[in-house]
């Protein structure tokens, strides 16, 4: 199947392109927003097309260590859920990273605490890039803001994790999942053949004992220094993925006197922000994270030397901010700006918490004389 331009849903544009990208196997659970993954996945019947096995599972927690089964074999697994079903494969989802699995999780945020809402969301920041499950491990993160990077970060998403041999996150929200745009769907790969598989992956996956020592899959060490040793491995594999895989976008942020940081759904929004302000003769910037973890911290940094403030603009009560905090080592003043129950903030809405928060309330001004005076 030749590349096509198509009219689709960011979530069904994911799951073609989970198809095309010659994905193994899909082992999911429904749960709105995303559920047109796992039914276009079933519509399509790639079993037909490619092989590709699609099953839903009895439950959320069936899913993951479904993906946990089929990653141990090399195979490119896909799951997919939102943010209460997320919640409940993070035992799975850490025992992934313990493991040092290659797989690739797709979380279509809806609002919370609870069962919520099940509109759009970004409230689940902070289980996404710190963590979420137990212990000592991080997800490589890609927060998309279109349609065409739903599918586009399906075949980044497998790479990072195969580059790594670790799980991977695509942090939609219900916007992103169910918006309808133009897609550039790419060529079908073909899936690898189990003789492929073993001489690219038979040095550390299950493939079937043939001549060498038997590879072992599992996140449990009983001995302390070994278990150490296991910490520090994902460790320095986190190091090299902000040296190497940290992705951001700048947009007008040349003369920016001002900045907005926001991903995803808030990200687009933020864009018409920016032209609004700048309308108005406000000089105004958009630091958009395309990774989450990695975090762009350095751009942020050196941007804090330019601009007066900062507006974190977010789907939630308030979670990114306080990492563009953290990065920028207070240097200038961060504020947040969002909306949650599902309510989609505007750009209007955005110019104004900018002129309130930043622009007219003073601590700009406040800051320079604190500095001045320790100076």
């Amino acid at each position: 199947m030749m590349s096509e331009l198509k009219l689709m849903k960011g979530n069904e544009a994911l799951a073609e392109a989970a198809i095309r990208e010659g994905v193994d196997a899909y082992f999911g659970y429904p749960i709105t927003p995303q559920t047109e993954i796992i039914e276009y996945l079933m519509t399509e019947r790639p079993e037909k097309r490619t092989g590709m096995v699609v099953l839903q599972a009895e439950s959320e927690i069936a899913a993951i260590n479904m993906v946990y089964g089929a990653a141990s074999t090399g195979k490119k697994a896909l799951t997919s859920s939102s943010s209460p079903g997320i919640s409940l494969k993070l035992e799975g989802i850490s025992y992934l990273a313990g493991a040092e699995l290659p797989a690739v999780i797709v979380n279509v945020v809806r609002g919370g605490p609870g069962l919520g809402t099940i509109q759009p969301s970004q409230a689940d920041y902070f289980q996404s890039v710190k963590g979420g499950g137990h212990g000592d491990y991080k997800l490589y993160v890609l927060a998309p803001a279109s349609v065409q990077e739903m599918a586009d970060f399906v075949e980044d998403a497998f790479d990072i994790a195969f580059k790594y041999r670790a799980p991977v996150l695509i942090l939609s929200d219900g916007l992103i999942g169910q918006m309808m745009e133009k897609v550039i769907l790419k060529d079908q790969k073909p899936r690898l053949t189990d003789a492929e598989l073993i001489e690219k992956y038979g040095d550390w996956a299950i493939t079937g004992k043939k001549g060498r020592e038997r590879n072992i899959i599992t996140s449990l060490d009983l001995q302390s220094e070994k278990m150490e040793a296991r910490v520090h491995r994902l460790q320095k594999k986190y190091a090299q993925m902000e040296k190497e895989d940290l992705r951001f976008e700048k947009i007008n942020c040349e003369d920016a006197e001002y900045l907005l940081v926001a991903y995803g759904s808030s990200a687009r929004i933020s864009q018409k922000a920016v032209e609004l302000a700048r309308a108005k003769g406000i000089k105004l910037g958009l630091l958009r994270p395309i990774t989450l973890f990695p975090f762009p911290k350095q751009a942020l940094l050196e941007l804090a030397d330019q601009v007066k403030g900062i507006l974190s603009v977010e789907l939630n009560a308030g979670q990114m901010v306080e990492d563009v905090r953290l990065s920028v080592e207070h240097k200038v003043p961060v504020e947040h700006f969002g909306r949650t129950g599902g309510i989609i903030h505007t750009p209007e809405e955005i110019v104004a918490a900018l002129e309130q928060k930043i622009i007219n309330n003073g601590s700009f001004r406040h800051h320079k004389t604190r500095e001045s005076s320790i100076l």
